[in-house]
């Protein structure tokens, strides 16, 4: 018994069997990777799904939404705080410099001082203090945008110098 369309076929009826056999194992190898896939999807899911029902998980997506807005809110609070901390601090003194000296030779030690406390805009005052053998003398001498309008002694003006030119930008 001769099958009549496999004798009329121009190509050979094993070549296209081993086609049809290399097209199962493509299939087959597809279908291995997708159930591959599909497993890994499912463990997420279930992960995500994990004792929640439709309506706890939407509970939990709007609170979710509610602590973001929470901290949004927030966030906006604290640009506004460091805004006013920065307008703050261009008026506190934060420029410093301080310079030792002996201001009597008979005197040893380096005693006395000259600091200088600025802000931002260069204004502050120097502080001058005198050490001798009968005491101690405190000189204050105000500072507007660098200068001053008294003479300074020159430790004053070298503390006046070393402060102007902390954090200069």
């Amino acid at each position: 018994m001769e099958n009549s369309i496999l004798n009329n076929l121009i190509i050979d009826p094993g070549i296209i069997i081993i086609l049809m056999m290399i097209m199962i194992i493509i299939l087959l190898v597809l279908q291995i990777k997708n159930s591959f896939k599909l497993n890994r999807f499912m463990k997420k899911y279930k992960s995500f799904m994990k004792g929640k029902d439709g309506i706890s998980l939407e509970k939990t997506i709007l609170r979710n939404i509610n602590d973001i807005d929470m901290l949004l809110e927030s966030s906006k609070n604290h640009m506004e705080e460091i805004r006013q901390l920065k307008e703050i601090q261009l008026h506190t003194l934060n420029k410093t410099a301080i310079v030792k000296y002996d201001a009597f030779k008979e005197m040893g030690g380096k005693l006395s001082f000259a600091l200088a406390m600025l802000d931002q805009e260069n204004s502050g005052f120097v502080l001058n203090a005198i050490h001798s053998r009968e005491g101690c003398y405190t000189y204050i001498k105000e500072i507007v945008k660098g200068e001053s309008y008294i003479v300074l002694g020159e430790e004053e003006k070298e503390a006046l110098r070393q402060a102007v030119n902390q954090y200069v930008d």
